[in-house]
């Protein structure tokens, strides 16, 4: 092969630069952005909510690669969530139908649903700083233009920013199930959560909760088995087996392995007859 034809020499990484997966730390002056063209730390600011989180900011461990695409792919595919209404057409560029993610760790089976699914646009809100890098990684690598990573307080979003009926489904995958009594009122699962979310799903919508912690399961069953808006689409009443769509992650399939019982609930937004549901 003559020389032009040849692959041109991989750029080396200057003295002092990291290497890719290496995670990114280095001192900043106080009041510095850790990532000037990415999310931001504090989107909505506390004057926009007064409840108890239901989790905790983490923004750890973030490496080369995930630091290039935050400040990379933030101003394309990033959204901060601070209160502001959002176009959810004008987010995507189209006007598929839009799913909202609650919580993607770091966002393999988010961009596995997006890949199988291009007619459907994900929009995927976490708190995780490297889950949002790495997503928007795998988005790039992929070609997957039908995903926006949210940063922020999915309540926000849904209180403040999303008109009604805006959305075709909402997932809810092993989100943190507080596990001690007195940290219960921290499950984003509550009566409250579900008529706010029930307000921004359109008739017909889907709500799709998985966990691995049985007493949060049964406690989920319970809530939306309660809920008016919203109907259980299992005849029996019961769990749903894992719906072909949710991939099975290389997570739950080690806690499957240890004999970990995995919970899918699948329930429906009904429209009441005779009354406006806003």
């Amino acid at each position: 092969m003559s020389d032009s034809l040849s692959a041109p020499e991989p750029a080396r990484p200057a003295p002092g630069d990291p290497h890719p997966g290496e995670s990114v730390r280095r001192t900043r002056a106080k009041g510095e952005p850790r990532f000037p063209d990415g999310p931001r730390a504090d989107p909505a600011g506390s004057h926009f909510e007064r409840r108890i989180r239901s989790f905790q900011p983490r923004r750890s461990r973030v490496t080369a690669g995930q630091a290039e695409a935050l400040q990379r792919l933030w101003a394309k595919w990033g959204l901060d969530i601070d209160g502001h209404n959002v176009d959810l057409a004008e987010l995507f560029g189209n006007d598929h139908p839009v799913v909202l993610e609650i919580g993607f760790g770091m966002g393999e089976a988010t961009a596995q649903m997006a890949a199988a699914d291009p007619g459907t646009n994900i929009l995927a809100v976490d708190v995780h700083t490297p889950g949002q890098g790495n997503l928007l990684n795998l988005a790039d690598r992929g070609g997957l233009t039908n995903i926006r990573v949210g940063n922020g307080d999915a309540i926000i979003l849904l209180r403040e920013m999303l008109p009604p009926d805006s959305l075709a489904g909402l997932r809810v995958y092993f989100p943190d199930p507080w596990p001690k009594k007195r940290h219960h009122k921290r499950r984003l699962i509550q009566p409250e959560f579900l008529s706010l979310a029930a307000t921004r799903l359109r008739p017909g919508a889907l709500v799709h909760c998985a966990t691995d912690w049985e007493p949060y399961a049964e406690q989920m069953l319970e809530v939306l088995t309660a809920h008016p808006d919203f109907a259980n689409t299992r005849a029996d009443g019961g769990f749903a087996p894992r719906p072909g769509f949710r991939p099975l992650t290389r997570f739950e399939g080690q806690g499957l392995d240890k004999g970990h019982v995995v919970s899918d609930l699948l329930f429906r937004r009904v429209q009441h007859e005779g009354r406006r549901d806003h």
